[in-house]
C-alpha cells in the first residue's frame, strides 16, 4: 500500500499499532510503501536462543552497550550499503519520521561499542508492550547480535511481551525467531500495546543479570 500523503509521528504510531510498517520505495524515491505480511516474523523473548560462545562474548566485556546515545547515527549505518545489501529501504523520510518518534520516546535504539567507537547496533520502535525491530548493522563480528541479546534482556526486564521482527529469515530462526499467521500476529498485537511496557527504566546491571538467566535457559532447553 502506497502512500504520497505527509505522515506524522502520531500517524506512524497508529499505523504500528495495527500491524503496518514503511519502508522506502523500490521505484519511487521520496515514497513510502507500507507493508502487512502474512506470515509475521516474531521473536519470542521467552525462547530465546542465546548460544553459549555469543552469551561469553555479551558478558565478558568485549563491547560497550549503550542505549539511545546515538539514534540517528545508528539507523545511518543500517541504511548504509553492505555487501549482499546495496541498496537500502531506510530513505531520509524515514530518517526524519523515525527520529521524530525518538524525540517522543517511541523510537529506541542499542549501540555497541569499542572505544566510545559505534560499530554496531539496532532500533526500533515501542509502543505499550510491544517493540517493532527495524534494522541492525555491524562492522565488526557479532556486534548487532550482542545488540540484540541485550534488546532481549532489556524488553524482558521492561515487561514487554511481543517483539515484532516484521520478517521471518533463517538468521533470526538461529536465535528462535519464527513466522506466524497474520491473524495470530495481530491478536497478540492488540493485547501488547495495552500492556505498560517500561525502556528507560532499565538499568544496565540489570541487562547483564537479566542475560545470565537466558544463558541458563537456553543450557536447559538444549540439555
Amino acid at each position: 500500500m502506497a502512500a504520497d500523503m505527509v505522515l506524522t509521528p502520531d500517524m506512524m504510531l497508529r499505523a504500528y499499532s495495527i500491524g503496518l510498517f514503511p519502508m522506502a520505495s523500490e521505484t519511487h524515491p521520496g515514497r513510502l510503501d507500507w507493508y502487512d505480511p502474512d506470515p509475521r516474523g516474531v521473536m519470542p523473548l521467552y525462547g530465546f536462543h542465546l548460544h553459549r560462545r555469543l552469551a561469553r562474548t555479551a558478558l565478558n566485556g568485549t563491547f560497550d552497550i549503550t542505549v539511545d546515545t546515538a539514534f540517528e547515527e545508528t539507523m545511518r549505518a543500517c541504511a548504509a550499503p553492505a555487501p549482499g545489501r546495496e541498496t537500502t529501504w531506510i530513505n531520509e523520510k524515514i530518517i526524519s519520521l523515525f527520529c521524530a518518534l525518538h524525540e517522543e520516546g517511541f523510537a529506541h535504539s542499542v549501540e555497541t561499542r569499542r572505544d566510545g567507537k559505534l560499530i554496531g547496533g539496532l532500533y526500533g520502535v515501542a509502543l505499550g508492550g510491544a517493540f517493532f525491530g527495524e534494522s541492525m548493522f555491524s562492522r565488526e563480528a557479532d556486534t548487532s547480535k550482542v545488540a540484540l541479546v541485550h534488546l532481549v534482556a532489556r524488553l524482558r526486564l521492561g515487561g514487554f511481551v511481543l517483539l515484532d521482527t516484521q520478517f521471518g529469515t533463517s538468521h533470526l530462526a538461529g536465535f528462535g525467531g519464527i513466522e506466524i499467521p497474520a491473524t495470530e500476529y495481530k491478536n497478540a498485537l492488540a493485547r501488547a500495546i495495552t500492556v505498560k511496557g517500561r525502556w528507560a527504566a532499565v538499568e544496565a546491571g540489570e541487562v547483564i543479570a537479566e542475560i545470565r538467566r537466558m544463558r541458563e535457559e537456553s543450557r536447559t532447553a538444549s540439555a
